[in-house]
């Protein structure tokens, strides 16, 4: 994995100790709130509904056993003995008090981590592809052009105060696992005719109030131009983004607007100057950057299931076909760790828990472990022959709930119990649902179902594009909940299509309830749950949830 040099583990200390001396000014009343809060927005301090909340960047989703440890420690210390892993394969922290924030970005530093950048209007982490240098669909490792376009873009002068929040993902596989069309700018690595890296460029995508897939601006953009056409995007957004309005002020509002000729246009003659003041990529650092992630495994045999069943039992089974994937070198696979277990709010993670996934890091894969957009965590170079190992020590610690990709695998934002511009709680909705749903061979039955939760329509839980989206409304002090049916997010992604009035709180997983039911009864041999939708539309399930609450 990435290491950072000298010099930027310099930059980040004198950041950290300019944060300190900014909190410090703050508390002793030097700097008012307006004064302060442009400060701690730009080192991912948030003021929420009990207490500040800090985002830590985790770039590209990747962490070392060490990094993870600190996190722990973090949660131990300062915080009350938990993390919450968010969609921008980021963590945050909804305890930790004011005064101490400083000590944290201190340990944060002390092993290459902070939190620079994870708020305010400037370019946010990076995402990429959780399975990222080990699935057997990738035609390049994205994390290298990751890494380039973080330098880039950390501390850009032009783009520090841009109209609003910003985000990139980029895809390096046959297979899009980071929902590059719902991005502001969303890259694809291809590889043309002569086996060079090219880029297919997506721009405009994103959720909120008003979702937008993104529209593919450019086609096989050679990997020499990709900063400098970056930089054209984001100058163009720039310099006539909506500041008015913070509703409409992301580029998905200006792409819409101006249409994608028009705006293409802008954009292509912007480069004319980019392409003059921003330097073609840099061949030696692209090939630098592929050797630090690059990673050798030994050599393993193959393990087959049957063989590992001899040892194990029904449960390993289940949790071997839902919860792992198939690796490229072969005797090895990825393993996600499910932080979906009943009892415990999606997403969150305890000291202990993040202690002992460090710990089976080091001892099963290599020392390196991802964050996903979904929530969870994987474990990428897993030996087969080490897997009953491994889901026996992750059962205790009700890390090995084989749920991925299944209805209760769901992403569910903080809502109304932490986040202070919530109006409805999705934790609740969780709680509902996951005890509704607590036959796991009937979620197995059902196959790939997503769902997601958000407590307002900032859509932080990404509804929009879910197989079942659940969206928070507030209506006279009472809370309800607007369904919607067959998003998506990977390949051709999709809003959902609404299925009609919002549904009264204590009905929530009764409606879910309903609408599987509609799908198990009508659907055809092998058929999703997003193409029955496609197929169908909404009126099928419309028709059985209104008739049962009449």
């Amino acid at each position: 994995m990435y290491h950072y040099p000298v010099e930027e583990r310099a930059l980040l200390q004198r950041r950290v100790d300019q944060f300190r001396g900014q909190v410090s000014r703050y508390l002793d009343g030097k700097l008012d709130e307006d004064e302060f809060k442009q400060l701690r927005l730009r080192n991912g301090l948030y003021v929420q509904r009990h207490a500040p909340m800090l985002r830590v960047a985790i770039p590209y989703g990747v962490l070392s056993s060490t990094q993870l440890r600190t996190l722990a420690d973090i949660a131990t210390k300062w915080d009350r003995g938990f993390g919450h892993m968010t969609t921008r394969q980021n963590i945050q922290y909804n305890w930790i008090p004011l005064e101490d924030t400083p000590d944290v970005m201190q340990a944060l530093a002390d092993v290459d981590m902070h939190a620079i950048q994870t708020s305010g209007n400037c370019i946010r982490n990076i995402t990429t592809d959780p399975l990222a240098g080990a699935s057997r669909d990738e035609l390049e490792d994205p994390r290298p052009w990751c890494e380039l376009i973080r330098q880039w873009a950390n501390f850009h002068p032009e783009f520090n105060w841009l109209p609003r929040k910003f985000k990139i993902a980029v895809s390096g596989a046959s297979h899009d696992r980071a929902a590059v069309e719902v991005h502001d700018i969303g890259l694809r690595i291809k590889h043309n005719a002569k086996g060079d890296t090219v880029f297919d460029v997506y721009v405009g995508g994103g959720l909120g109030r008003t979702p937008h897939i993104g529209k593919q601006i450019a086609h096989a953009l050679p990997a020499d131009d990709l900063l400098s056409y970056l930089e054209a995007i984001l100058r163009v957004y720039n310099r006539h983004g909506r500041r008015d309005n913070m509703y409409k002020a992301r580029i998905k509002i200006l792409v819409n607007a101006l249409g994608l000729a028009t705006f293409q246009e802008q954009v292509d003659a912007a480069w004319q100057q980019t392409r003059q003041q921003v330097p073609t990529t840099d061949h030696a650092t692209v090939a630098d950057l592929k050797a630090q992630f690059a990673v050798t495994l030994p050599a393993r045999d193959a393990v087959p299931l049957d063989a590992l069943q001899a040892e194990t039992g029904d449960a390993f089974t289940s949790w071997y076909k839902q919860n792992t994937q198939a690796h490229k070198s072969p005797g090895y696979r990825s393993v996600f760790i499910s932080l979906k277990h009943p009892g415990q709010p999606a997403g969150d993670i305890t000291s202990a828990q993040m202690q002992l996934v460090a710990d089976l890091s080091d001892q099963f894969s290599q020392g390196e472990l991802r964050a996903t957009h979904d929530q969870n965590l994987v474990l990428a170079h897993v030996a087969e022959a080490d897997l009953p190992a491994l889901w026996t020590a992750l059962g205790p610690a009700k890390l090995a709930y084989a749920n991925i990709n299944t209805l209760t695998d769901m992403i569910v934002c903080p809502g109304l119990d932490f986040c202070s511009l919530a109006n409805a709680s999705s934790i609740a909705i969780w709680d509902q649902i996951n005890a509704t749903f607590d036959n796991i061979d009937y979620l197995h039955d059902l196959g790939r179902i997503t769902v997601r939760v958000s407590g307002c329509m900032n859509a932080c839980g990404h509804h929009h594009v879910a197989d079942i989206g659940v969206l928070g409304v507030e209506k006279k002090g009472v809370e309800w909940y607007q369904l919607t049916l067959g998003g998506r997010s990977t390949e051709g992604a999709r809003i959902g299509k609404r299925l009609g009035p919002a549904i009264a709180k204590d009905r929530v997983a009764a409606t879910v309830e309903d609408i599987l039911a509609v799908f198990a009864e009508q659907r055809e041999p092998d058929e999703s749950f997003n193409a029955f939708v496609e197929r169908n539309g909404v009126t099928p399930f419309k028709e059985r949830v209104y008739e049962a609450a009449a």
